[in-house]
């Protein structure tokens, strides 16, 4: 999708990402929303931000986007002041509230959003067209927002906040309430923009969108960010090459105990579970296991994952 833009985007220096955040401290009472976060933006990524609700996410994006008053830190967008018109200019926003006009049209809905962002006349029109292609709802331009479906709905709300073309997109957790046929329209609208060079930054608490859509990764908990890296990374840090082998034995519980407790590994819900740093150690141990009379049921090997990552340095389920 390639819309006008109501003036000419920030010239980005060579040693200024699209967005920096440095040391953002948000507290609201007693409660400390936003930890000391500190990360850059590069041009052309998808930054993923992972955590649980209330890990705070949003609160992270209010701030960036001016919504929120941060109590300390930095905050720039192509080495210019976020608060700045320049930089305003360069951010586009799809908030986790659908924000539209329930008793207006599609295409008046984006009409509105982009004369709010300055366009008119040809470039409004052309903008509109483009917007409503993107998110797949040409046949619905006439048809009343309060009418949709709620995956149309999020897909106009994101067309909506892309309308003036901004060169980095903040989405905050743009699939929450859709169905998965939605979802997975909504990844292709993301993926599309993605490969044309917007730099994103995208909030979620579901780990298989993050694998999907992002470069990398930051995990988020408690206001804080507790790792930051592509997926690859964060399992090569947390894990380095070692992955979990499971398996099931028949017989005498004593005797699988103790051929267990020999060879380092513990018992977890009826399974056997043993640490190993490459898939070859799995025949060594079922060999062994056969030499000792153990009837072996099934085996798996299970290799670390976000989620694996998340558990290890939080120790607890990512939707809680």
């Amino acid at each position: 999708m390639s819309l006008p833009v109501t003036s000419a985007p920030i010239a980005p220096t060579s040693s200024s990402p699209p967005l920096r955040v440095d040391e953002l401290v948000k507290r609201f009472g007693q409660v400390t929303a936003v930890d000391g976060i500190t990360f850059d933006l590069r041009r052309g990524e998808c930054l993923g931000l992972l955590g649980p609700n209330g890990a705070g996410k949003s609160t992270l994006i209010r701030s960036i986007v001016g919504r929120v008053i941060p109590d300390s830190g930095t905050i720039s967008v192509f080495g210019a002041p976020a608060d700045s018109a320049a930089a305003r200019n360069a951010l586009g926003w799809i908030p986790q509230e659908l924000a539209l006009y329930p008793r207006l049209s599609c295409r008046e809905n984006l009409q509105s959003f982009g004369r709010y962002h300055g366009l008119s006349g040809d470039a409004l029109k052309q903008a509109v067209e483009r917007g409503l292609e993107w998110s797949t709802l040409i046949d619905r331009a006439d048809e009343l927002v309060r009418n949709l479906s709620g995956g149309m709905k999020r897909r106009l709300n994101m067309a909506a906040g892309l309308i003036h073309q901004p060169q980095i997109v903040l989405m905050d957790e743009p699939t929450v309430g859709v169905d998965p046929q939605s979802r997975n329209r909504i990844f292709e609208m993301i993926e599309k923009v993605q490969g044309e060079g917007m730099s994103i930054i995208y909030t979620t608490h579901y780990m298989e969108e993050a694998e999907r859509l992002c470069d990398r990764v930051a995990i988020v908990d408690h206001g804080k960010i507790i790792a930051l890296g592509t997926n690859t990374e964060l399992v090569q840090s947390a894990f380095g090459s070692r992955s979990k082998m499971l398996a099931r034995f028949a017989g005498a519980e004593e005797r699988v105990a103790a051929w267990i407790a020999q060879h380092g590994g513990q018992s977890i819900n009826g399974a056997t579970q043993f640490t190993i740093e490459h898939p070859t150690e799995i025949t060594g141990l079922l060999e062994d296991s056969a030499k000792n009379g153990l009837e072996l049921l099934d085996v798996s090997l299970h290799k670390p994952n976000l989620e694996s990552v998340f558990l290890h340095l939080t120790g607890r389920e990512l939707r809680d």
